[in-house]
């Protein structure tokens, strides 16, 4: 059984099992930046935006490394996801050695944990607001490692490498594919 692989069924998947909405929230900034890159490298859109949107639906019932994402694989091979999707959410959690192969791989590691810290900046900016957000003030705050201190920096640069873009070309990137859901990450 192949599942048909669309925005509304990874919707249902993703508020089934993850009831938080900063989890929520994250899905739908990655699901949000992984649209735009698909888009940029002329790839599948809504393949793209379906990897980013599950990738961690998982996450808040099995947050270890002995259970996420393998259980959602699990889940995810059930409903009929094809191996591309399955294999990118495996690859984008590093404690299973899955080489990052595809560009939709590199993409969602890319973008995974900086989506995160990306909103964080923005919210402890005066405006609250993307618009706020520049590239050197994300580099700032990577330095401060009490600050979003969850986020590994250096995923964040590993990723931006990985996916052959610039660190601060791929921080100004992502600050523009979160700016038309600002208000659904809790942003002004």
């Amino acid at each position: 059984m192949t599942h048909a692989v669309g925005r509304d069924a990874a919707l249902e998947t993703l508020h089934e099992h993850t009831k938080t909405e900063a989890l929520r929230r994250h899905a739908y900034a990655v699901e949000a930046a992984m649209r735009a890159y698909a888009r940029r490298f002329g790839e599948d859109e809504e393949r793209w935006g379906v990897v980013g949107l599950i990738h961690d639906f998982d996450y808040e019932a099995e947050p270890t490394p002995e259970s996420h994402p393998l259980r959602g694989i699990a889940i995810l091979t059930e409903l009929g996801y094809p191996e591309d999707i399955l294999y990118a959410i495996r690859s984008h959690a590093e404690y299973l050695n899955a080489p990052r192969i595809s560009l939709m791989d590199k993409a969602l590691f890319a973008v995974d944990e900086l989506t995160g810290f990306i909103v964080a900046v923005a919210l402890v900016r005066p405006l609250k607001s993307l618009d706020d957000v520049q590239p050197s003030s994300v580099r700032k705050k990577m330095k401060d490692k009490a600050f979003a201190k969850g986020v590994n920096r250096d995923d964040i640069v590993r990723g931006a490498e990985e996916l052959g873009v610039p660190l601060d070309e791929h921080i100004a990137f992502v600050t523009d594919a979160l700016k038309p859901i600002a208000s659904q990450l809790g942003l002004n």
